[in-house]
């Protein structure tokens, strides 16, 4: 508008001019006429665009401040009859950002990665809160992960192991931080009980009999939450018990070990070495490589557990491994402290590994991150390493840690006295050792091969039953102790076959698939399917019986 009138009285003007040119008088324009329009100088429409940009700015970083408060207002640890509705409203905010937007949000907990981070798909995960029940509940509790891969290999692993060696029972989880609760809840829609819901769920649903089985590492400030939260509810069950931390008892001092902290010891440095690519833990050691297994640590009495670890360390001969803590505490354990114990032990290749039940946030960005309060880059800020590598695995996906737990499970049973439904200590009656015994199926096309006239190998170890059982070829592929639709689950551990090598009474040999079946109980039948090439699964029932040694 302004330049269409500007043109017109520059017109006007040229007109004016030349009539004078010619001798006519001058013309004036009218006193009502609109007067012309400058246009800005070049100064003033280059300072315009600037102001616009600072005025978004300030827009998008208030849009980033909005989102933080809603992510700071759910990362507590108490949840309201609000919760629900504020993890809704930080997500749905959170997603009406932009990219340069998301990357600004920035409060006393919130940053961009609290939506933005990705760790894997929550579809894969169950978070087993599902009614139903029955009169007989498993409760697993655990800390928690809002990392979706670890939740899934590391606390569903430790809930699908249990659930098989107790097929009479309910599994259900409760995790006791409500901060990962929410997180998860907001970002991913997965809602997960805590103790309280859990527990609430349960009374719903006429549980007569509960079993909490923690998946914490020892009896500390987590494991006293759940006991406290227990209580309110202990009165509403006929009968209730809590199994044994990952850890057992603790003990008064640094020198008190048990079975429980050497089972740990010795899976978690034979699935390090594994996983580092020896063949065994001296081998690392000629190799000039140290094992450093960072825990979280803790004020809580029981951080004596640490020192504890480090003391069984020694115990096992394993020179080339150290104990450290997150929280430096016990204070030998903090990182400075475990730097210089290396250095002095002389090794020049560091592996570091969580010691936490699950791979989350401490073992992503304490551990492995990379700013420069992580472990590795202290490490390799200290300038006395070659390298530094990092293995970011929990230990709820290593299956001697899942047994352990399993046998926790078991132990806690007894607690519980006799109750009808479930045999799940059963294997305790048996001393450790190997026996023959009868493997029998519901089925004729599924049973052990014919030369072995239905026998099979019980293996137990710790209270532990595992049946090996060769079957007539090569046509099941594979197993799941449950139900078929249990196994065509995301995150179901499939047992694999093992190659079994026949000699027929005729003198001619065949290779077989086998398989070592975890056995819950004898002399009842059991939920075992199996898939066969055609990539069909199939419900069977299974039956160990009569066990000689």
């Amino acid at each position: 508008m302004k330049k269409r009138l500007l043109a017109v009285m520059m017109t006007a003007g040229l007109t004016t001019a030349m009539l004078a040119g010619c001798g006519q008088e001058t013309v004036t324009a009218p006193a009502d006429t609109e007067p012309a329009v400058e246009e800005p100088a070049a100064e003033e429409q280059a300072e315009a665009p600037a102001a616009d940009t600072a005025e978004n700015e300030m827009s998008d970083e208030e849009k980033a401040a909005e989102v933080a408060a809603l992510i700071d207002a759910i990362y507590v640890q108490e949840r309201t009859d609000e919760t629900d509705a504020q993890c809704a409203a930080a997500k749905a905010a959170w997603d009406a950002l932009t990219d340069e937007q998301k990357e600004m949000v920035e409060g006393e907990n919130a940053d961009p990665d609290y939506f933005g981070r990705d760790t894997g798909d929550a579809s894969k995960d169950d978070p087993l809160n599902s009614d139903n029940i029955g009169e007989n509940e498993i409760l697993v509790v655990s800390f928690g992960t809002s990392f979706n891969d670890s939740r899934v290999e590391d606390i569903s692993g430790v809930e699908k192991a249990i659930q098989a060696a107790n097929p009479d029972w309910a599994v259900r989880r409760a995790f006791t931080a409500q901060i990962i609760i929410n997180h998860v809840q907001a970002r991913d829609d997965e809602k997960i009980d805590n103790m309280d819901q859990a527990l609430e769920r349960a009374v719903n649903n006429g549980v007569k009999n509960l079993l909490i089985q923690p998946t914490h590492l020892m009896h500390g400030a987590e494991y006293d939450e759940l006991t406290e939260a227990l209580d309110k509810y202990a009165d509403k069950f006929e009968k209730v018990a809590v199994a044994e931390p990952l850890l057992g008892e603790v003990g008064s001092d640094a020198t008190v070990i048990n079975e429980d902290k050497k089972a740990v010891a010795e899976a978690v440095v034979a699935e390090a070495v594994k996983v580092a690519g020896f063949d065994s833990l001296d081998a690392a050691d000629k190799d000039s490589t140290a094992f450093v297994f960072m825990g979280h640590g803790t004020a809580h009495t029981a951080k004596v557990s640490y020192s504890q670890m480090a003391t069984q360390m020694d115990k096992l001969g394993y020179k080339n491994v150290f104990i450290g803590t997150v929280e430096g505490e016990p204070e030998e354990t903090a990182c400075e402290n475990i730097i210089e114990e290396v250095k002095a032990a002389g090794y020049k290749k560091v592996i570091l590994r969580p010691l936490m039940v699950v791979a989350g946030d401490h073992a992503n960005n304490d551990m492995a991150g990379d700013d420069e309060d992580s472990w590795k880059s202290m490490f390799t800020a200290s300038g006395a390493f070659d390298s530094i590598d990092c293995q970011i695995e929990g230990l709820g996906r290593i299956d001697a840690v899942r047994d352990l737990y399993v046998r926790h499970t078991a132990e806690g049973m007894k607690q519980l006295g006799s109750i009808e439904t479930s045999d799940a200590a059963a294997a305790t009656d048996l001393k450790d050792g190997t026996y023959d015994v009868k493997f029998t199926t519901d089925s004729s096309m599924f049973k052990v091969n014919e030369e072995l006239k239905d026998m099979a190998k019980l293996k137990v170890k710790n209270g532990e039953m595992t049946v090996h059982i060769s079957l007539a070829s090569e046509s099941i592929v594979n197993l799941f102790p449950g139900l078929a639709e249990d196994a065509q689950k995301a995150g179901a551990v499939l047992l694999e076959p093992t190659k079994d090598e026949i000699k027929y009474s005729d003198g001619t040999t065949e290779t077989v698939n086998g398989f070592d079946v975890p056995v819950p109980y004898l002399d009842k039948e059991f939920d075992l399917a199996l898939i066969g090439t055609k990539g069909k699964w199939y419900d069977h029932k299974v039956l160990v019986s009569s066990p000689t040694e």
